[in-house]
């Protein structure tokens, strides 16, 4: 089930009153909540509710018996069988056509299985990874089954993120939650800007240049490559933070808080920070379960670089099935180890914008690996960068230009100024809130596309 659909409009206004009419209630609230969200991810294909409802119970029986084990070698030997049970999951799922692709090329064969991707899958599998690894730290005693099965179902973020933790989510359900006590004005805010960024601006570039510069790179000017790579770099900020914007304003409503996901990425002034600021709960997840487990930078410089690089290409594999995700995830890798071997810690206004500039450009050069479906694809792409100026280039309309500089800007409008705006929103009456929203939409609908547009990071 998508978000910006009748279908989920319906489907949430059957949920939000019931949860908040049963929120009296805890166990009741909880078989409600899994239920709804089961439904939530079964609209797409019923048969990976199960898959769901086995890695809630594995991980639940495995947090539990770490808790119960008496010994440290026990403690370890259950959490590296949760944490290969997880990683098993996923990579039977997401990996499998991937490695047996990669053997055919090398040695001729014809083993493609055409494993289905569950949607999700990467999310909520590191969600419970997260939690069996947290328990077996210490840092976290086991929830009861019902509560474990909302934290890893909870239909707000279990399709894409952000991945909260369960010291996140899990001490919320037990907090007395009242709907007066709901911020809808911020609520209201993120929904209706995740919609305008996902339907309007990520649409809109994806249709009208994106995905036509990336399918044939030849047949375009190289001023269409180039402002292709920025338009998708705006593409998929808009798209995933527009997502990410709609589901903590979904969980708002439902009297959630989830961990912000995105901080204005695009004007970081290094790739250190850029990692601070972009899906910044899966950056998290990877300092703290595989760099600094690796060693972080506790063990010298070489050994560091090496964490680093691992980090970031196990980390572009995470993100999708392909080699060119590899090479992206190394690309960010190298600038990292390069700019901790520089020691650039930019102090100076002038060094924060030469910070900026540079980092966006890299950014951006990255995201042609990411995008392009092949090696052969994305080399097109920087050749023709080079090589076809002066052309005719049809494709770079204003409306483009535009979309790429809203989705740029929006990221240096200073966080008092958004403040501002909701507290000026909030001071509006009731029927002067709901026509403000109602406009939103309205245009919003007027701006983007007939149908459904898909979310990129759904096939991750």
């Amino acid at each position: 089930m998508l978000f910006p659909t009748v279908t989920f409009a319906v489907f949430f206004m059957i949920v939000l009153p019931t949860s908040w009419a049963l929120m009296s209630r805890p166990r009741a609230w909880r078989a409600f909540i899994i239920l709804a969200s089961y439904v939530f991810y079964g609209w797409w294909d019923w048969r990976f509710v199960f898959l769901l409802a086995a890695s809630t119970v594995v991980n639940h029986v495995v947090a539990v018996a770490i808790f119960r084990a008496e010994s440290l070698a026990a403690r370890k030997a259950l959490c590296a069988l949760g944490v290969a049970f997880d990683l098993g999951l996923l990579g039977y799922f997401k990996y499998t056509d991937f490695f047996l692709s990669s053997f055919d090329n090398v040695f001729g064969t014809s083993f493609l299985a055409n494993v289905t991707l569950p949607v999700g899958v990467s999310f909520y599998t590191f969600m419970a990874i997260s939690y069996v690894v947290d328990t077996y730290r210490g840092q976290l005693e086991p929830a009861s089954f019902s509560r474990f099965a909302v934290f890893q179902a909870f239909f707000p973020h279990i399709v894409a993120g952000p991945i909260v933790r369960a010291s996140e989510l899990l001490p919320q359900l037990e907090e007395p939650r009242s709907p007066r006590r709901v911020d809808t004005s911020r609520a209201f805010f993120l929904i209706v800007s995740g919609l305008f960024l996902k339907v309007v601006i990520a649409n809109h570039l994806s249709t009208h240049i994106v995905d036509d510069v990336f399918a044939a790179p030849k047949q375009h000017s190289s001023l269409e490559v180039l402002v292709a790579v920025y338009g998708y770099a705006v593409q998929i900020f808009a798209d995933f933070c527009g997502y990410t914007n709609i589901a903590i304003g979904v969980a708002l409503l439902l009297g959630f808080e989830f961990p912000q996901n995105f901080a204005s990425p695009y004007a970081a002034v290094s790739l250190q920070d850029f990692w601070r600021r972009w899906h910044m709960t899966l950056s998290r997840w990877l300092r703290d379960y595989l760099y600094i487990p690796l060693g972080g930078n506790r063990k010298g410089r070489i050994l560091t670089y090496r964490n680093l690089l691992l980090t970031m290409l196990l980390g572009g594999l995470w993100h999708g099935a392909a080699w060119t995700f590899v090479v992206w995830g190394g690309i960010h890798g190298v600038g990292l180890s390069i700019e901790r071997l520089l020691g650039w810690r930019p102090h100076t206004r002038v060094q924060q914008w030469l910070g900026r500039v540079i980092t966006f450009h890299v950014v951006c050069f990255g995201w042609i690996f990411f995008r392009a479906d092949s090696f052969t694809l994305a080399w097109q792409v920087i050749e023709r960068l080079f090589t076809a100026w002066g052309r005719p280039s049809p494709l770079v309309t204003t409306s483009i230009v535009l979309a790429i500089l809203v989705g740029v800007l929006v990221q240096y409008v200073r966080p008092p100024v958004v403040t501002g705006l909701l507290a000026g929103f909030q001071r509006l009456s009731i029927v002067a809130q709901a026509a403000c929203v109602a406009v939103a939409l309205t245009v919003i609908n007027a701006l983007g596309p007939v149908g459904v547009a898909p979310f990129i990071y759904f096939r991750f």
